[in-house]
């Protein structure tokens, strides 16, 4: 392959403030001399050279010069970030050499199956910037449609692993648990946590930012501490207290995970493979060597039947086997949300509860929160195997004592601080249109108004439930309160609120 031709001019970047997510996105006037000297057409996969670092982006073209002038080029915030230009540095232009996944992708299209190296190439130029969303979004639909098997499942998960930094601990044993997610106010992991650590097992935990839910597990303990820590912080801290609770975020483990995640949702596209990948990769990375999976499952949830859940749990099984990864999988009900609070400082208050043995604290997130500490506990062989209902008794003792909510509140301080999560200041309750029995919550259109209320960006923002399945309400009670820090944004998911009745399923009485 021949070399490129060295390009000839330059420019001045100039920084636009625009997000464009993880892909680097320049823009160039049409009237350019190097738009015209290099042939380039909008939405060319362009190489932008710097004294110190150089970006492949995808070109914009403006067709009038009023944003930039003649010798400005225009950068998003992810260029521009990467490239990280000097004052009056000049930025160069050429075409981007063709990316070699490429061939890769398109061999998947066409139905073939990928060694590991293939996904190495593949995992390695996305989180190289060199793929743009258009190319990731074909190997995933490519991955999606071409029923990938257990051999390509683990070499993705691999690649993925070895796509960022791994963490080793001097421990034998060290447990983690994971959600699938899809269910709101499910906020399990702070008390697991807890419970864990204060029996003694080594659990550092990494959990994710909200993507289209109401609220991440990071975003509901950041309300509480901070989570932003790096990998030097994150070892203190498990060295010191035996575990953490921080954003997988920023200590990039797995990053191409979040990247892949990203263009998923632009396709509303959920792959069995690259959820596998997905989790077990981040368990890989973070050198968890037993993990326990919580899979909540209705139909509402991400996981809609038991057959889609006996489906991912003997793929998860099968690719952990091959990692080296001991999984024990729970199904569990995903038919409604868990707890009271739907947003971070509302969740956070539910944790709390639990952790404090509040009379009002929710029972089904207690419980809930005790079934997996007892799993984890099982699997990490502080009792005999199959001695769940020990395992369970041993965890509810740590609760009830205080030693979960002491060790919980060591950690946060490890980690800079403990503090009460806040509290919105507008508020509005939503009322049940007639006196009956709950028979179905929407988890889907639930999480829907809570974001439209302002979660996760607004930490105090999102609902608060009234009743759950099964539970009587008179005329005039509240089915749930929306919680924001605007009144705009209040109103504006009080509005949707009215325009889908479907939310809470009423048999009236």
């Amino acid at each position: 392959m021949p070399a490129p031709i060295a390009p000839v001019f330059s420019l001045l970047p100039r920084r636009l403030g625009v997000d464009t997510h993880h892909e680097p996105v320049v823009v160039l006037r049409a009237d350019s001399p190097v738009v015209r000297a290099e042939g380039f057409e909008a939405h060319a996969r362009i190489e932008v050279l710097g004294a110190r670092a150089s970006i492949v982006a995808t070109l914009n073209i403006l067709s009038s010069g009023g944003l930039l002038g003649p010798d400005e080029v225009g950068l998003s915030e992810a260029a521009w970030l990467r490239l990280q230009p000097r004052p009056d540095e000049r930025l160069r232009f050429r075409f981007a050499p063709p990316s070699d996944a490429m061939s890769h992708v398109r061999a998947k299209i066409y139905g073939k199956r990928l060694a590991e190296g293939a996904f190495e190439a593949i995992i390695g130029d996305t989180v190289a910037g060199r793929l743009s969303n258009v190319e990731i979004a074909a190997f995933l639909v490519a991955c999606a449609a071409g029923s990938m098997n257990r051999e390509e499942v683990t070499g993705l998960t691999r690649a993925m692993v070895h796509s960022g930094a791994r963490m080793s601990w001097p421990h034998p044993l060290v447990v983690d648990k994971h959600c699938i997610g899809g269910l709101p106010g499910n906020r399990t992991t702070p008390i697991v946590v807890a419970i864990a650590t204060a029996l003694g097992l080594i659990m550092p935990k990494t959990s994710s930012r909200a993507i289209t839910s109401p609220a991440g597990t990071a975003d509901t303990l950041e309300t509480i501490t901070r989570v932003d820590l790096d990998l030097a912080a994150m070892r203190r801290v498990v060295e010191a207290e035996g575990g953490c609770m921080v954003w997988g975020g920023a200590m990039n483990m797995s990053p191409a995970d979040d990247l892949l995640i990203r263009v998923e949702r632009m396709l509303d596209l959920d792959s069995e493979a690259q959820l596998v990948a997905s989790v077990l990769s981040k368990k890989a990375a973070a050198g968890s060597t037993h993990v326990v999976i919580d899979i909540p499952t209705g139909p509402s949830a991400k996981v809609r039947s038991d057959e889609q859940a006996r489906s991912l749990l003997h793929a998860l099984h099968a690719s952990a086997r091959a990692l080296g990864l001991q999984l024990v999988g729970m199904v569990t009900d995903g038919s409604q949300p868990v707890g009271r609070g739907i947003g971070p400082a509302l969740e956070a208050h539910d944790v709390l509860r639990v952790l404090g043995n509040h009379p009002q604290a929710s029972a089904d997130l207690r419980e809930r929160a005790l079934d997996v500490a007892a799993a984890v506990v099982e699997l990490g062989a502080l009792v005999p195997q199959g001695a769940s209902a020990a395992a369970r008794e041993l965890a509810a003792g740590v609760l009830a004592d205080g030693r979960a909510l002491r060790k919980f509140q060591a950690i946060c301080e490890a980690q800079g601080a403990f503090r009460e999560p806040g509290v919105a200041p507008f508020q509005r309750p939503v009322p049940a249109p007639c006196t009956g029995r709950v028979q179905a919550i929407d988890n889907r259109l639930l999480a829907r108004a809570a974001k439209l209320a302002g979660a996760p960006h607004a930490r105090t923002a999102g609902l608060l439930l009234g009743a759950h399945v099964g539970e009587r309400v008179e005329r005039g009670q509240p089915l749930f309160e929306l919680h924001a820090e605007s009144q705009g944004e209040l109103d504006y998911a009080l509005d949707f609120v009215r325009g889908h009745p479907g939310m809470f399923h009423l048999e009236s009485t």
